[in-house]
């Protein structure tokens, strides 16, 4: 699921593309930004229905074993446990999943090859030879299956790769998340009762965190001009061309979350722009930022005007 951090990410991106464009309208971006969040966890509903779809390929497998002109043993007699696996059944009962599944209009049908491949690659692997052998069908013996599906084929799959690169433009960034979507989710998957189990949520409490990173991302930009006036005072001896703009709005955001959000922690907010500067800027940038934010820092608690109550009182 998104923390913090993710969240973050995801208002920086959408900054920094509003910085590049002639479009000024922080309502139209600040939906932009909501669909790229929402994506993530679209991408994760795709990724579950493609292990589903996986599963239920066996039944395709099973008709076209009995069209052969020449049929083995088991080509009459299909083992058929895999199309029954229970983690893959309880999900596509789960109330959640199905009405994801709807929004998004997901299915696999426009390239019927790739669940052949997958399937295939599946079908050939000593892993599957072993689940089919075993006698013990629990949940959790299908999950270790279906994990096994996920992580050691789907994952190393290039076409599925490639399609999911295509379909999300952030896939790059987003796709650990996912990954750790999916594995909640199997570790979640423990009642045999569909109607238990719970699909993983896009972040622990959505209510807050959507409120955080829209508020981050509104008051950042409304007030980009005064955060500006903030950074300028304190670079006086740098041509303002050489500060890169990425520094430049990390630095924002930071000004933005100390002064308004008062329950977060001001080392929270320092170390955490300091570490997205480390993956989103230059080398040198660390260091820069570090210098500069601890003066404007300095600034706000000489003027008054760093307000924090609660957590954000915390100074470790």
């Amino acid at each position: 699921m998104l923390n913090r951090r993710h969240l973050r990410i995801k208002a920086l991106q959408n900054i920094f593309a509003w910085h590049l464009t002639n479009k000024k309208d922080i309502k139209g971006e600040l939906k932009t930004l909501m669909q790229s969040i929402d994506s993530v966890y679209e991408m994760y509903i795709w990724m579950l229905s493609l292990m589903v779809e996986v599963t239920e390929f066996t039944a395709n497998d099973a008709a076209e074993r009995a069209n052969k002109h020449i049929k083995s043993a088991d080509d009459l007699n299909p083992n058929m446990k895999l199309l029954h696996n229970k983690f893959s059944v309880m999900l596509q009962q789960n109330p959640d999943y199905v009405s994801a599944i709807k929004k998004y209009d997901v299915s696999w049908g426009f390239d019927p090859e790739i669940r052949k491949t997958v399937y295939n690659a599946l079908k050939a692997s000593k892993e599957y030879a072993t689940y089919l052998a075993d006698e013990n069908d629990s949940l959790e013996s299908s999950k270790d299956i279906i994990k096994y599906i996920f992580r050691k084929i789907l994952l190393k799959n290039q076409t599925v790769l490639q399609v999911f690169e295509e379909k999300f433009i952030n896939w790059q960034v987003d796709n650990e998340v996912m990954k750790g979507m999916v594995a909640k989710t199997l570790k979640n998957f423990t009642s045999e009762d569909p109607f238990k189990n719970k699909l993983t949520e896009i972040s622990a409490d959505w209510v807050e965190d959507s409120k955080f990173v829209q508020d981050l991302f509104i008051y950042t930009l409304q007030n980009d001009a005064k955060y500006q006036e903030m950074i300028a005072e304190r670079t006086k001896n740098w041509e303002s061309e050489r500060i890169a703009l990425m520094d430049t709005i990390l630095m924002k955001m930071a000004i933005c979350e100390l002064l308004n959000f008062p329950s977060i922690p001001v080392k929270v907010t320092i170390n955490e722009y300091l570490e997205l500067s480390k993956d989103y800027s230059t080398p040198k940038s660390n260091s820069f930022i570090n210098g500069i934010l601890d003066k404007i820092l300095g600034d706000l608690k000489k003027n008054n005007t760093l307000k924090k109550i609660g957590r954000g009182l915390i100074e470790d």
